[in-house]
């Protein structure tokens, strides 16, 4: 992922301290916490060469990456669709794969041709497409990850809102927005999570060095869906891991007061070693979030490499 990305020698000057809570989590965290939160912990796409030998076996095809996946992961941030929509007997071949977990789901982010290529005007035909097509997913289908353009500002609201409430109302949806103008203006901010919160539609939460504006920390409904970007290398110990442990920190309390889901997606610039840090989370996660996540098997013990 190269978005939020700095030079390497900025690193050490970002301030990585999650900002307070907005304004939208407060009201809609109000409650106790639920009996038995669900969490889920996956990575952008399976498909990385790099990860045979150390979670992939030995000569591991291309085509078994997925099957392999599905051993360590109980989900995937599905970015392959935003590219193009596949084909539904694709998306079974997929389904087919993961259904050696019963608890695995893909969040599919929605094709570039509707939120980049349309921004979502006139954009129905290609949005029942896209709906049709992940369907096929059946009881593995997470919820979906929609995600603007940088030069989708708050002047396309009215777009914005139109086109959100032509969805489904039972949709399981949660929405990014990247232009800076969204976290300035209070008025704008507050129209936005507003407008996500009557829809009960959720809100991404990016965690990225270069882009601070984005963790805007607003809860719309009840669940968290965060997109982690560790710098990976000499940083995973430096500033990754203990960015993992103030997140821990932070959904303890959101969990204490009512956070009902759990989506947590690990992104590296590098992504040689995002199982390294997404085995961090999970151990993270089950020490003191009670989620009781399997941990990842590594090939020969590797993972120690970098621990």
């Amino acid at each position: 992922m190269e978005f939020g990305r700095v030079d390497t020698n900025e690193i050490a000057q970002v301030d990585f301290t999650l900002p307070p809570d907005g304004e939208q989590t407060e009201k809609t965290l109000k409650g106790k916490a639920v009996a038995d939160p669900k969490f889920f912990v996956g990575c952008a796409k399976w498909g990385r060469k790099e990860w045979v030998n150390l979670i992939y076996p030995p000569k591991t095809k291309e085509k078994d990456f997925l099957g392999e996946y599905v051993k360590h992961f109980n989900s995937i941030e599905l970015n392959a669709v935003f590219y193009g929509i596949p084909k539904e007997e694709q998306i079974l071949k997929w389904k087919e794969m993961a259904d050696q977990r019963d608890d695995f789901l893909f969040c599919p982010k929605f094709s570039r041709a509707i939120t980049h290529i349309k921004r979502l005007n006139n954009a129905q035909a290609e949005t029942d497409l896209y709906l049709k097509a992940i369907s096929a997913f059946g009881d593995k289908l997470g919820p979906c990850f929609l995600q603007l353009g940088d030069n989708f500002g708050p002047k396309n609201f009215p777009i914005l809102k139109q086109y959100l409430e032509t969805l489904p109302r039972d949709f399981n949806l949660f929405l990014e927005v990247r232009h800076e103008e969204w976290f300035v203006n209070a008025a704008d901010r507050k129209a936005l999570f507003s407008l996500l919160a009557d829809l009960n539609i959720g809100a991404a939460i990016t965690d990225a060095s270069g882009r601070r504006d984005v963790l805007h920390m607003e809860l719309p409904t009840p669940k968290a869906f965060v997109r982690f970007v560790g710098n990976g290398g000499k940083f995973l110990d430096s500033s990754d891991k203990k960015r993992v442990d103030e997140w821990v920190v932070r959904l303890k309390e959101w969990l204490d007061k009512g956070l009902k889901e759990v989506y947590f997606f690990l992104h590296q610039h590098d992504e040689s070693n995002t199982p390294i840090i997404a085995d961090y989370t999970i151990a993270q996660f089950n020490k003191k979030l009670g989620s009781k996540l399997p941990p990842i098997k590594f090939i020969n013990d590797q993972g120690d490499l970098f621990s």
